[in-house]
Order: C-alpha cells, then structure tokens, then sequence
C-alpha cells in the first residue's frame, strides 16, 4: 500500500518500538504512542494463550479498562470477535466483516458489555499465529459511532508480521530463558544477534536487532520477510544432515567495510529434537591477523595476508605494496600450506573464527 509521509514516520517508530525489547510489557509501552496515532481508538488489548487451554488469557491492555479483561471470560462464549478472527489468522477484520450492524447490536456481546459500563460500537481485531502451542489477538475497540476504516484495515493487516515476530519472540524467549543450558550457549557469543531454530525450520528465538541485520545483508528479503535467508537455511540444512559434525560451524559474508560472521551452534537437545542456533555478527572489515601466523610465514607474507584480511584484490595489494603481480600471487601459493589453508575465503573465514569471544 502507498503509505504517506506521516504514515511512514509511525512506522518507523512503531516497527522500532516492537524490536525494542523481548519484554512484551515493555514493548507495548512503547509502542502505545505511536499505535494510537497511526489507529486511532479509545483503547486497544493484546492477549496471549495457549489453544489446550482456551480460556486462560494473558491481557495486556492498551488503555483498556480492567473490567474488560476481568469478565472476559464470561464474555468469551458469547464473543463473535474471537469466532470470526480464529477462521482468518493473520487478516484484520472490522466489526463489518463479522456480522451485520443490526446483528452486532443484537449480540449477547454488545448488551453485556453496555451492562458493564463498556458502550462498545465498533472493533477491528486480528488474530495472531505465533506457533503451534501459542496464539494472540490484537483487538481496537471504539466507543463512538466512527466504524474503522478500509484504510486502517489495511495499515493493521500490513503491521501484523511485525505483531506476529513482537509477540513470538517475547513469549517464545520466557520459555527459553527457563533453560539456562541453551541460554548459556546463545549468550556465550558476546555482541551477537541470535535466532533459534527447532526442526525442521520452526523459529522459537529471535533477538531484536537479527531481522535488521538481516535484511541488510540479504537484500533479496522482502520487507515483510521474517524467514531465514534461503542461503542459511540451506547450509543449515546440510549440517543437520553431516554425521560426525562437531556442532558448530561459521560462514562469513564480505561487504565493503564489513563481514557477516554467521555462526551456527547445535544446542543441548529439548523435548526429544536438538535446535541450532544462528548467531549474526558484523565484524570489521579489516580483520586482523592471528598473531600464530605471523610465526610461520615471513614478514612480506604477512603484508600480503593483512592485504588479503583487508579484502584488497591482488592488484590492489600489488600496488600497495610495490610488488608485481606476479609476486603477490606467488606469495599466496605459498602462504597457504604454510597455514593449512586452501585459498583466500578460508584465510578470511579462520581469521573471523579466531575473533570470536571465548
């Protein structure tokens, strides 16, 4: 959709807010400001549960009145919301959509919630899919006879991805932070942004900054994607299939100031499946060099080795150096066996690696 200017700076706060954190208090706190400018109401409620147990919601109110959330669950039976939102996960729908006007006014819902001092008339609410053993809903609520437009029907169906990520990984992580094994081997790699995968490809952790990260090195993501690059999951896929791997294996992407590191790590097995983190971290672009090479090779070798950690072309280096050409790539065949290395890409990768905090 063609957002305008003011639509576009509320976003970009609101999409800010909701990766702020991975406590969904918190977030929405923040978020409450720019949520209530962009779609207007008079208040707004988030809530959380598992499907085996239906009734037990967690509420998170957007200036919405305790009663609300203390006799809902007398009012679940009779809520016509919560039935048409469960047959269109993932859409925004508007009290139109659900039933007619006559109909609404005529609902157990509306006369209950009119008896309880809550004069509500118009409603747009979403169902959120998070996973299989969780489920949200995002529900607006007006007290005024203004109905939701289609235009706010659409900014709250384009907002939902980022509802469905802020709330899975702010539920998701509780869960994991339980398991203080695999919260010690994410948290070991200081600086990282982290996702948690369980097989085959189901997400239960991502840190707030990975999906920024991402995108910026994968430009083929599409600004709603919130999956895996396709090159990551594909390697990922292959070290699940490896026999004998030691649990851990890193790529590095190069940019032009900086590398991608992207470390995978086979975490401790949980309820019967083993989950593999993938933890993303910028480097510089200049690596520098692990002080056991410069042992092995001669002064010169090392000038071309820290030319090729500071991803200089061979011609590049040559220049900068004062070298043929020739001699530079005569150089590196012979740095290689000295290192154990078999071309530029593992000098690269074995230097990243070697950074790495312990």
């Amino acid at each position: 959709m063609n957002l305008t200017t003011r639509e576009q700076a509320l976003i970009s706060e609101l999409t800010q807010a909701l990766s702020s954190s991975l406590d969904l208090a918190e977030v929405l706190a923040r978020a409450q400001g720019a949520i209530s400018q962009l779609l207007p109401s008079d208040y707004a409620a988030l809530c959380v549960s598992r499907p085996e147990r239906p009734g037990d919601y967690e509420w998170l109110g957007l200036g919405a009145p305790g009663v609300l959330f203390t006799h809902y669950p007398e009012l679940a039976e009779v809520d016509f919301v919560r039935e048409a939102v469960r047959k269109q996960p993932n859409v925004a729908l508007r009290d139109s959509d659900m039933l007619s006007r006559r109909e609404l006014k005529r609902s157990l819902l509306y006369l209950r919630c009119r008896e309880l001092g809550l004069p509500l008339e118009h409603v747009m609410a979403v169902l959120l899919e998070l996973r299989h053993d969780w489920h949200g809903g995002f529900t607006l609520y007006r007290e005024h006879a203004q109905p939701f437009s289609s235009r706010e029907q659409a900014l709250l169906n384009w907002l939902t991805p980022y509802l469905v990520n802020t709330v899975r990984n702010c539920r998701m992580f509780s869960d994991v932070a339980m398991r203080g094994d695999m919260l010690d081997a994410l948290f070991r790699h200081q600086g990282a942004e982290c996702i948690v995968l369980e097989p085959p490809e189901r997400e239960t952790l991502r840190t707030p900054g990975a999906t920024e990260l991402l995108r910026r090195w994968f430009p083929e993501l599409e600004a709603d994607d919130a999956r895996l690059p396709q090159e990551l999951t594909e390697h990922l896929k292959r070290l699940r299939l490896m026999t004998g791997s030691n649990g851990v294996d890193t790529l590095v992407r190069s940019g032009e100031r900086t590398h991608l590191k992207v470390t995978f790590v086979e975490l401790p097995e949980q309820r019967g499946s083993r989950p593999w983190s993938v933890m993303l971290q910028e480097c510089s672009r200049s690596i520098p060099m692990p002080e056991q090479w410069r042992q092995k090779i001669s002064k010169r070798e090392a000038d071309v080795v820290q030319g090729v950690l500071s991803n200089g072309s061979n011609e590049a280096i040559a220049q900068e150096l004062g070298l043929t050409l020739n001699t530079v790539k005569t150089h590196l065949r012979n740095i290689f066996p000295k290192l154990g290395m078999e071309s530029r890409t593992d000098l690269l990768y074995h230097a990243a690696w070697r950074q790495k905090p312990r």
